[in-house]
């Protein structure tokens, strides 16, 4: 309960800043009513994507040395994605017209009898109709067309505008035209970034006013109160229900890590989409400041993720939930330097926005940029200082520091030759390459511990949910029948694979370019996962994760099959457990060549040019795959015609026992003493097999008892008989039959024979049996015959000669 009110108003509060959220978004996306919604044609469209498509044309020729490329790149994939929808829209309609002209039929031929008039009026509305969208869909694939090869264009001019600019040298900052240059284009710049200013200040008191006051305040309160509570209600919340909903292992460790990174992004992120929704309720922002506002609320999210992303990784509040191995002075030396690095890279992004809204001058360009160049280097240098004297201090304490992998010892040491880089680029002029490589530097390090992040997060995951003693874990035990083994490979395997689609995304995303937008952020992650050709084969990285996914589903669907076959259906017919057991087998290796041939076909294999290709290494199979080939056809042999199946009694070449399982290319065996002896199927159809439980053989028990000539034989008969009918083992059909097999030397022979339901059943009925008949037999005096034994003795040389003498 003091929990339960402490947080009480927390959540309270938080529920109110989230209703305002909701109103002011509502109101803010709530059409006038009065406003009639302009809705363009086709025609209209296309005459709009192709002004646009020349409007960037032009741009792109009149461009100057420090124009934006990437932004004219980005107009023009979006205008190629227009010209797509639109083919999108106009082909169905198309294909609808063409579909009514096919129910009139064909046109009457020259010559022939004409149609009616209103059938051909008809035709040729529809016939102008669908040429006319035709038209369009041919006018828009040629826009789509030009606007990638423009958009391809722009993307070769950038190339050779950044090797350009990284090879380019100004001045150094130990020259005096460095400095002498930035004061004297010190009065235009500042002249435009007041215009700039003055209209922002503009833009703010037409929000103050009556019409806009209400939805200003509001979006101002809201931003404040999410700066001030919000980020650490929101991370209050997570971190609480991480801990509460989530089960004790180590997911709860990066769950919260990751929680606090979404808290700082979401809180800080909303807080500047609300500053901007403030200043433009009304669309007051002109286009550049407005360009300019959207630029700032992407540039302070992500300064927020770096800021939160750092926190989460150092946990100065909770050591023992760190995920790197950092000690806790180590964290606390490092625990300002995440703001900083992400203030830096604000400031960067913040400084290169204003330079190009205003048009700075080259020379103040070059002096911000070696300056922020110098920033980031002396911040991440600084890092790394601390870093190593923090291992210096452990090393000299006489204690043994955290072990650490290569690869970090490797990223240490690149970022120590980038730093080095930066400050050298400067001092000798290489502005360009030094701002290049301190961007780059802070660009790889948020998007290599993101990574570190996500890939403890997915591996927590997937080790809590397939965990043998897990609730997950068990409860898919029980439904699927999978073993604690086989689940755990499958949480390491979906684990490697989730992990190695993070490490190809990081990839892509690090090869972009740092501060990019979305659009161009996700095109670049769709062009590294796009094809690559093997021969005619196209190879994408979304079909072979494809693929993975339909072979693992498929698979799960034929055991699902498999089980309910051999748990559910198949008991409930009159067939017998071998012949079940063969039934699912068989099913098991059909479903997996089909789920098998399917993933190929979702990849884009031909399977056709499979089978040539099976065809062409038939030969080759057959010489050097002669035994596994024969062994597998023989495998199917005996689960079709059965001449054993499983739990038959077989004796083949000397090996007697039971089968317990017919598998691909051998069959199981287990022997008397529970040893299993592997026997290759092909020996099954090509040696002598002998089957004693084939057709549900009866048992024989064979008994031979020798008793003294004297016995009376009938009585001893009787009593034998009896006691073979006596045991509920034996079968009334056949009956048991006392013969009197051997009359030999001071002995006659009884055989005893009875029959039992299995041969299983003789061993454990003749021994019963045998117990028997020796306690009736001793009651009845009736002895036994003893088996008669020759002493052989040799006497003495003495004796002998003495006898002799005699």
């Amino acid at each position: 309960m003091p929990n339960l009110r402490r947080s009480l108003p927390l959540r309270c509060l938080f529920a109110l800043v989230l209703a305002l959220c909701s109103i002011a978004v509502h109101a803010q996306d709530t059409p006038d009513a009065n406003t009639p919604a302009v809705v363009l044609t086709p025609a209209q469209t296309l005459v709009q994507l192709r002004a646009q498509l020349d409007n960037i044309k032009a741009a792109v020729d009149a461009r100057k040395p420090d124009a934006p490329l990437n932004d004219l790149r980005g107009n023009a994939l979006t205008v190629q994605q227009d010209a797509e929808q639109v083919v999108s829209t106009l082909s169905p309609q198309s294909a609808s017209l063409q579909a009514r002209v096919d129910v009139l039929g064909p046109a009457p031929v020259k010559g022939g009898p004409p149609e009616s008039a209103q059938l051909a009026a008809q035709r040729r509305q529809l016939g102008k109709a669908k040429n006319d969208i035709d038209g369009q869909i041919k006018q828009a694939n040629s826009l789509g067309t030009e606007a990638a090869q423009l958009a391809t264009h722009v993307a070769e001019l950038r190339r050779d505008q950044f090797q350009t600019a990284l090879a380019s040298r100004t001045a150094t900052p130990f020259s005096r035209a460095f400095w002498s240059d930035p004061v004297k284009a010190f009065p235009d710049d500042m002249g435009r970034i007041r215009q700039l200013g003055s209209n922002a200040l503009d833009a703010i008191r037409q929000a103050w006013q009556p019409p806009n006051r209400l939805p200003f305040v509001i979006c101002l309160l809201l931003a404040a109160a999410l700066l001030a509570v919000g980020r650490r209600l929101i991370e209050k919340m997570l971190g609480r229900l991480t801990i509460d909903r989530l089960p004790a292992g180590h997911l709860r460790r990066s769950a919260l890590a990751f929680a606090v990174t979404l808290a700082y992004t979401l809180a800080i992120g909303l807080a500047a989409q609300f500053m901007h929704m403030a200043v433009n309720w009304n669309d007051l922002l002109d286009d550049d400041l407005e360009t300019l506002a959207h630029r700032f609320v992407r540039l302070v999210t992500f300064a927020a993720f770096m800021a939160g992303l750092g926190r989460a990784m150092l946990s100065c509040g909770r050591p023992s939930w760190r995920l790197p191995g950092l000690s806790d002075a180590t964290a606390e030396k490092l625990r300002a330097f995440p703001v900083l690095l992400a203030l830096g890279a604000l400031a960067i992004g913040v400084v290169e926005t204003v330079s190009s809204t205003v048009g700075a001058s080259l020379a103040t360009t070059v002096l911000t940029r070696a300056v922020l160049a110098v920033l980031i280097g002396v911040l991440i240098g600084s890092v790394l200082l601390r870093l190593g004297q923090s291992r210096r201090v452990t090393l000299a304490a006489g204690e043994t520091p955290t072990q650490r992998p290569v690869w970090i010892g490797l990223v240490i040491g690149a970022a120590f030759i980038c730093v080095a880089m930066t400050f050298l680029g400067v001092a000798s002029g290489y502005i360009a390459f030094a701002f290049f490589i301190a961007r780059q530097m802070l660009w790889f390090g948020v998007v290599l511990t993101a990574l570190y992040l996500m890939m403890h997060l997915v591996d927590d995951i997937f080790d809590t949910v397939f965990a043998p003693k897990g609730h997950t874990g068990l409860r898919m035990q029980n439904s699927f029948g999978v073993s604690s083994n086989a689940l755990e490979q499958t949480g390491t395997v979906l684990s490697g694979a989730a992990r190695a689609m993070l490490v190809i995304l990081a990839v892509a995303i690090v090869l972009t370019p740092f501060g990019a937008g979305p659009q161009e952020l996700i095109e670049r992650v769709s062009n590294t996962l796009s094809s690559a050709s093997l021969g005619k084969l196209n190879i994408r990285a979304t079909d072979i994760f494809s693929a993975l996914l339909v072979f693992v589903v498929g698979l799960f669907i034929v055991r699902v099959i498999k089980r309910w076959l051999s748990e559910q259906l198949l008991p409930k017919t009159a067939l017998d457990p071998g012949m079940q057991n063969s039934m699912v087998t068989l099913l098991g290796y059909v479903g997996g060549v089909l789920v098998f041939g399917v993933a190929l076909a979702d990849i884009g294999v031909d399977l056709q040019s499979i089978a040539w290709m099976a065809s062409a290494l038939s030969v080759g199979i057959g010489f050097g795959l002669q035994a596994i080939v024969q062994n597998f056809i023989s495998g199917l042999i005996l689960l079709a015609e059965r001449p054993v199946k499983v739990g038959d009694w077989v004796s083949i070449g000397g090996v007697e026992g039971d089968i317990r399982r017919i598998n691909v290319r051998a069959t199981e065996i287990q022997m008397s003493d529970r040893s299993t002896m592997i026997v290759p199927n092909s020996q099954f159809i090509t040696s002598n097999v002998r089957n004693v439980t084939l057709a549900n053989a009866q048992g024989r028990v064979s008994i031979k008892l020798a008793m003294p000539l004297d016995t009376d034989a009938s009585k001893a008969r009787e009593i034998l008989l009896d006691v073979l009918r006596g045991h509920p083992g034996t079968l009334a059909i056949p009956a048991p039959a006392v013969t009197l097999e051997n009359l030999d030397a001071g002995s006659m022979t009884f055989a005893c024979v009875g029959y039992v339901n299995s041969p299983r059943d003789v061993g454990n009925v003749k021994s019963d049996v045998l117990f028997e008949m020796l306690q009736r037999l001793r009651a009845a005096k009736l002895p036994m015959t003893s088996p008669q034994s020759m002493v052989v003795r040799t006497l003495p040389a003495a004796a002998e000669g003495s006898d002799d003498r005699d």
